[in-house]
């Protein structure tokens, strides 16, 4: 009777001491995917969306072969604006089928009706800057100084629309 009940226990031991085993190498297994999510932190909240450390660092990476002298503040900044920018033409409802293209076609929505060039500004700006036309007439460059002053006034809209962005969405930056 003894040694049944003895036999049972050292079963019951058996069994207990698998489990534990089991348990471990599961741990141990799981390890590897664990340390990975700790790795891959997030450095900044756009109000609901996150942008994690390796999405920063892939980005940045790909941006220096376009743009060898950013910053990683620079890349950080702009991905935030991203955001905020991408957040906007879905609010609109805009569909495209890059980010890259919804991000153009609520640029110009927003802000490229707003834009106007008068021709006094053309005639002034080619007039300051002769020299760097070599003598060409002013007809002859008029469409490539709008450009140019509809890009610059446009760049400077996009500014202060990003700012009034900002002011109103919560931005956490977790990056050290």
């Amino acid at each position: 009777m003894k040694s049944e009940k003895l036999k049972k226990q050292q079963k019951t031991l058996s069994i207990f001491f698998n489990l534990l085993l089991v348990t471990f190498l599961l741990l141990f297994a799981l390890c590897p995917l664990l340390s990975a999510e700790m790795r891959d932190r997030v450095v900044a909240f756009v109000d609901n969306i996150a942008i994690t450390l390796s999405e920063l660092e892939e980005t940045y990476t790909k941006t220096q072969k376009v743009t060898p002298g950013i910053t990683k503040d620079e890349v950080f900044n702009t991905m935030i604006n991203r955001v905020l920018l991408l957040r906007e033409a879905k609010k609109l409802k805009l569909e495209a089928h890059s980010e890259n293209e919804m991000l153009r076609d609520y640029l110009d929505l927003k802000i490229r009706p707003f834009i106007r060039i008068k021709e006094e500004e053309l005639i002034d700006f080619y007039e300051k800057h002769i020299r760097d036309f070599y003598g060409q007439e002013f007809e002859q460059v008029r469409e490539k100084i709008e450009t140019y002053l509809t890009e610059k006034e446009m760049n400077e809209h996009v500014k202060m629309h990003i700012n009034e962005l900002r002011g109103k969405a919560y931005i956490k930056l977790q990056l050290k």
